[in-house]
């Protein structure tokens, strides 16, 4: 049974007014004395970059998704190869040619360094960006828990694994989540992200003219979702063109997401199977977050920051990189 709307209330108000103990290591009061604008920092710069570009927030928040599921929350998306880095997760399939946003990871950090140098780390950076997108696109803000220091190494090999595919089962996305410690409502409300940004017609095509070799379309595509979809990605099209993962409201953050899944406008799969998937713990959920913005936006929240908590470095370990794309002293 979903919560009530009175625990849901009640949910809010942990996020509002608590700071999660389950990682007493991290805390939103982190940089307080040691850097206290830096929120501020790198809200300033999410909002000069989406006056140029409406699918940075999108990017941004993607960034530190893709970065948690992989060693954890480190910023070990971020490295290049180079020094003893010798494979980067830019590289891995999930990410190449996908991911983005990293120039506006660089100017963050830059304002950072010039603030408050040697301070605040990349997958800090990360997470408070990924909050800067969402807020600032009209979706839930909350207090994000610092403390995080980066890694020495990058994994592209886990990147291939532990990234969820957008043309995975609803058990294989959930499987996924449970690997890092996240749940089927993470799974739900942490897909609801997808109510802006882009995606390529290479991760969604094959629903549109020859789904699971049937030869013929997704029968839970929308029929005429699916007729604008197939002008947009015509058989042996570029793969690279992309279309909104929300076709009414693609730059704003809104439960609109949820909605379309109720009428079959999910664009890649594992969005549609969160609703189409017959007996899915997940479709009361999404029935859940479509009547009601507010819940999903208390659950996303809460998601976000259970997101943000899959194995950091803190104390020690790892190092505050200078330069968010390589290791220091490389």
């Amino acid at each position: 049974m979903f919560p009530s709307t009175r625990l849901l209330a009640s949910i809010f108000l942990v996020i509002t007014f608590y700071i999660p103990t389950f990682n007493a290591q991290l805390t939103s009061t982190f940089y307080s004395t040691t850097c206290p604008n830096v929120s501020s920092i790198v809200s300033n710069a999410v909002r000069q970059a989406l006056q140029s570009d409406p699918r940075i927030g999108a990017s941004l928040i993607r960034l530190h998704f893709h970065d948690c599921f992989v060693n954890g929350c480190d910023a070990s998306i971020l490295l290049d190869v180079g020094g003893n880095i010798t494979q980067s997760e830019k590289n891995a399939a999930p990410n190449n040619n996908s991911v983005r946003g990293f120039d506006v990871v660089d100017n963050i950090k830059t304002a950072l360094e010039n603030s408050c140098p040697g301070v605040v780390s990349c997958a800090d950076l990360l997470a408070l960006a990924a909050e800067a997108s969402v807020s600032l696109s009209g979706g839930p803000s909350w207090r994000v828990l610092l403390g995080r220091r980066d890694g020495l190494t990058a994994n592209q090999a886990g990147a291939n694994t532990s990234i969820p595919s957008p043309f995975g089962s609803l058990a294989n996305v959930t499987n996924s989540f449970t690997n890092v410690g996240l749940n089927t409502n993470d799974v739900v409300a942490l897909s609801g992200a997808h109510t802006f940004g882009r995606a390529q017609c290479q991760f969604f095509s094959q629903r549109l003219f020859n789904f699971s070799g049937t030869g013929r379309p997704d029968p839970t595509l929308n029929t005429t979702y699916l007729a604008t979809l197939q002008r947009n990605c015509p058989q042996n099209g570029n793969g690279s063109t992309l279309n909104n993962l929300d076709p009414s409201t693609p730059n704003i953050f809104d439960n609109n997401y949820f909605k379309n899944l109720q009428t079959n406008q999910g664009l890649l799969q594992t969005d549609q199977e969160l609703f189409s998937t017959s007996g899915a713990s997940t479709v009361s959920i999404v029935n859940n977050f479509a009547r009601n913005q507010t819940a999903f936006f208390q659950a996303f929240a809460q998601s976000m920051i259970n997101m943000g908590n899959i194995s950091p470095l803190t104390g020690s370990q790892g190092q505050i990189r200078s330069n968010c794309r390589k290791v220091n002293g490389s």
